[in-house]
């Protein structure tokens, strides 16, 4: 069998978050990160980036490393980890998009024109690839890298619905997708009681894994991919669903984290998720 190794790529972008109460201009950031499993020829390549500079940038990375993209897998429906694909099979012809069934069903509308120009674009302006293109949905649960393994897990709601991450037994290692995050304000907009629930025990599906490496898809620059990040991931949704109980507003409820967690990167996802878990009456 061939011995896998692993890099990872990150690239620094604006929050999503319009309108953030000031204070934490500094923080208001975030990265993301994405993974290039290797073996002696080939290669898979694990979410891409969001703005066309990025993913021009990745395809001349994955070039870099000499080795022929097979694969191509997305985690989640989110943008931030699909735009890119385009770019990348127009330079890599011969490699396979795929993503979990029901992830590419999602991504297969999203990349739809009129969705594309109403939430992403003023957010984004000039900045999303001008083609998009959607994964094809993986066929089983498994696929391979030169005779090793690759094992696709479904997790449920995590920062969206139908998420997944990828594990590889060989290397010990779970790529978490946005299942689990790195000293960044988790994205809990799209999440209710149900929802945080669903994370906590998409963790536990992680956690039971036993990974000596977690891989999270926003952290930090040089991320440290330690799966201690699944604790503090799971003591962040515990937090927040301690101190909704005990604020009236949005606002309060903002704070209230920040007082908890003053050095995370984008506040924005918290300040976006606080105005949905504690709407204005």
């Amino acid at each position: 069998m061939t011995k896998l190794n692993w890099n990872l790529l990150t690239k620094r972008r604006d929050s999503s978050t319009q309108g953030v109460p000031p204070g934490k201009e500094s923080l208001a950031w975030v990265n993301n990160t994405v993974t290039l499993v290797t073996g002696n020829d080939d290669a898979v390549l694990v979410d891409t980036f969001l703005s066309e500079q990025h993913s021009r940038e990745l395809v001349e990375w994955v070039v870099q490393s000499g080795k022929n993209l097979r694969t191509i897998y997305v985690t989640h429906a989110h943008g931030d980890h699909y735009f890119g694909l385009a770019l990348l099979l127009e330079r890599f012809p011969a490699a396979k998009a795929i993503a979990a069934r029901p992830v590419a069903e999602a991504i297969k509308k999203q990349i739809d024109p009129a969705f594309i120009k109403s939430f992403w674009e003023p957010r984004f302006p000039g900045q999303i690839p001008k083609t998009l293109a959607a994964p094809q949905a993986a066929v089983g649960d498994t696929f391979e890298l030169e005779g090793e393994q690759l094992r696709i897990i479904s997790l449920g709601h995590t920062d969206t619905s139908q998420t997944t991450a990828l594990h590889i037994p060989s290397l010990e290692l779970v790529i978490s997708g946005d299942a689990v995050y790195n000293e960044t304000h988790l994205y809990l907009a799209e999440c209710d009681a149900a929802a945080r629930s669903e994370w906590l025990n998409a963790l536990d599906i992680i956690d039971a894994l036993e990974p000596k490496a977690v891989v999270v898809g926003h952290a930090i620059t040089n991320p440290d991919s330690s799966p201690r990040h699944i604790e503090v991931t799971r003591r962040y949704i515990q937090d927040f669903n301690a101190t909704l109980e005990k604020v009236p507003t949005a606002l309060d409820l903002y704070d209230a984290m920040l007082a908890l967690y003053p050095d995370r990167v984008n506040p924005g996802s918290l300040w976006g998720a606080a105005k949905v878990a504690k709407p204005a009456v």
